[in-house]
């Protein structure tokens, strides 16, 4: 006589009663967000810090009531999607109607769901330097004599 693991409790009233066992697959979709510089730290956090606790995948998850008892239970990874682009983390310069400076100062930030995923940090400014006029001389192949006045090609001096 070969005797079956489950957790049915069975005493002499259940004698003819048969036992039987259902196996249910259900789909679980697991959504997660992350802050990441790029698409490829994302897909690293998700994949070592992400997912599901599979401590947390037992019998307390099931519904177990009537003489239904659960055997067991278990969670199987079978596929995702591809890491998708939310929003850039900017500070608000519009909503409020402040410069980014003020923005800056208040520390508002929000996330722009219109931002371009390789758009430059806002804090990121070319500061443009005027040159100075021999600079500009020079650039331009312009000599000038000791009176500022521009020397003429044809008679070198």
């Amino acid at each position: 006589m070969a005797k079956i693991d489950t957790d049915v409790y069975v005493n002499k009233e259940d004698i003819g009663k048969n036992l039987y066992r259902n196996k249910t697959y259900y789909t679980l979709c697991i959504e997660q967000d992350v802050l990441a510089k790029n698409q490829d730290e994302a897909d690293n956090l998700f994949s070592d810090n992400g997912g599901i606790n599979h401590s947390k995948i037992n019998k307390d998850l099931t519904d177990a009531n009537n003489g239904v008892e659960t055997y067991m239970v278990d969670a199987n990874y079978t596929d995702s999607g591809k890491t998708e682009f939310i929003g850039k983390v900017k500070y608000d310069d519009d909503t409020f109607t402040q410069t980014l400076e003020e923005a800056v100062e208040n520390e508002d930030v929000y996330i722009d769901t219109y931002a371009d995923e390789d758009e430059p940090l806002q804090l990121t400014k070319i500061k443009l330097v005027p040159m100075t006029a021999e600079e500009e001389d020079k650039n331009a192949g312009v000599v000038r004599d000791k009176d500022g006045n521009v020397k003429s090609e044809v008679t070198n001096g």
